[in-house]
């Protein structure tokens, strides 16, 4: 067999293990947890005591700009969470392969950036669970905290999440910089008012990418530890 049909082969063996697991969580819901209001069982943000803050980035493009932005936290030595979408990802393998190399978190972001509060209970789980899966696939990391695409989440967004495994995220600050391409906006958004436990939403973007030096700069200023969204958040 050629190589590139070896390679058909391996590529289809595992589509097909990806849609078998898909298939089991869909229809086998286990740990489904209903303690407290939606709401309630959200993460906005981490302690404020804790001293530390955790940028976020939501990732469906802009892959041109993330080692721009890995670099930028390497210099800091620091380290954040990339929620991922799944169809990004298929088409990024290596530019995802080194986020998780450098060490990042890489978080859950949904396969193909749907309405969340609008599907049901098992298009919400096939959604949460086939990103899971496909960055499981390609990295060896099986995400842990789901961010649901534009905020949007319902009772079943967050059921379904719970029942695989995963910690729904929101944010405290919106940097908004997926509408505002302006870096001094983003670097304003990103620091005004910043105290422990704030999570900050950004997108990989050439501004954001020329604002994130300043912004980790302000952040160690103020003696605060940018980390990882888990660790902020105490998990």
């Amino acid at each position: 067999m050629t190589k590139r049909g070896l390679i058909a082969v391996f590529t289809d063996a595992v589509l097909l293990l990806l849609v078998l697991i898909v298939g089991a969580v869909c229809f086998f819901p286990f740990g489904i947890s209903t303690a407290g209001t939606v709401s309630e069982r959200v993460y906005y943000s981490g302690d404020k005591e804790s001293g530390r803050v955790s940028l976020m980035f939501n990732v469906y493009g802009g892959a041109e700009h993330i080692p721009a932005i890995l670099d930028a936290l390497e210099d800091f030595g620091v380290k954040a969470t990339f929620f991922i979408g799944g169809c990004w990802a298929d088409d990024h393998t290596a530019t995802l392969r080194e986020i998780a190399s450098r060490g990042h978190e890489l978080g859950n972001h949904g396969y193909f950036h749907k309405e969340q509060d609008k599907l049901s209970l098992a298009a919400n789980r096939e959604e949460i669970a086939r990103c899971g899966a496909l960055v499981k696939a390609l990295t060896g990391t099986e995400p842990s905290l789901f961010a649901p695409p534009s905020g949007a989440y319902s009772e079943n967004t967050v059921r379904a999440a719970e029942s695989l495994g995963y910690r729904v995220v929101l944010w405290s600050k919106d940097t908004i910089d997926w509408r505002d391409h302006d870096a001094t906006i983003i670097y304003t958004r990103a620091t005004e008012g910043i105290e422990g436990g704030d999570l900050v939403l950004m997108h990989p973007s050439k501004e954001t990418a020329q604002a994130l030096p300043s912004v980790l700069a302000f952040y160690r200023e103020r003696g605060l530890t940018q980390s990882a969204v888990s660790k902020t958040l105490g998990l």
